[in-house]
């Protein structure tokens, strides 16, 4: 099965789960967080700082990679990699915004600049280009940012597959748990982050450019020029 095929399987999946999750799920779970375990929020709240720190990190490594280029420095695979997520990272930030604005969609709680909410005001749905961060819930920024990270890092160093499992997973927790998103959010924001991860790894190796791929994936029709070590 072909890599578009997959890709157009799983959006439809993620449409059918946001849709779902919004007619059915979103709602009674943001109250049953609100009433049951909203007095753990200050743990949850602590985890979702987790992405924070990851756009500063991708300046950093741009600041690097661009003065070792200055230099005449090779450009070797794991400088390739950094190069590819940081640049990335800026790239999932610009298109969660825009989704975000074309969407319009309303937070589960009253949180920044007395924003509209559900449990506040009663206040569901989605207001298509509305602006403003009250109205900029779907997708999940933090998720696409940490999706989009760990699957850059899944591709490139799969030996470490399972902490970029649980990391995903903590954030996810805690955005729900502190009912800063819904269900359905954290759902495309994961989508929107794991198909640029994939898509950037793709569309890199597609150019001609030297593998990312870590040596224990098997050989694709994708180029296999090694880095210089």
């Amino acid at each position: 099965m072909s890599r578009v095929r997959i890709w157009g399987i799983a959006f439809g999946l993620t449409i059918a789960a946001v849709v779902v999750c919004y007619c059915f799920v979103d709602k009674p779970l943001a109250l049953f967080i609100h009433a049951r375990i909203l007095h753990f929020r200050p743990f949850f709240i602590l985890v979702t700082f987790i992405p924070d720190p990851l756009l500063v990190i991708a300046a950093l490594i741009v600041g690097v990679v661009g003065l070792r280029r200055v230099m005449g420095r090779p450009l070797t695979r794991p400088y390739a990699v950094a190069l590819l997520w940081s640049v990335g990272l800026f790239v999932t930030v610009a298109l969660k915004n825009f989704f975000k604005f074309a969407f319009g969609r309303t937070w589960p709680e009253t949180w920044i600049n007395d924003n509209p909410s559900f449990i506040r005001d009663g206040d569901y749905g989605f207001n298509p280009f509305h602006g403003g961060k009250g109205f900029a819930a779907f997708p999940s920024g933090h998720m696409a940012t940490i999706c989009f990270a760990m699957t850059v890092l899944w591709i490139c160093y799969p030996r470490l597959r399972a902490a970029y499992v649980l990391l995903i997973a903590i954030v996810a927790i805690g955005l729900m748990g502190a009912n800063y998103h819904f269900l359905s959010d954290t759902i495309a924001g994961s989508f929107l982050g794991i198909s640029i991860g994939c898509l950037a790894v793709a569309l890199w190796e597609a150019g001609g450019y030297p593998r990312l791929r870590s040596n224990v994936i098997p050989a694709t029709s994708w180029t296999t020029r090694s880095f210089d070590r």
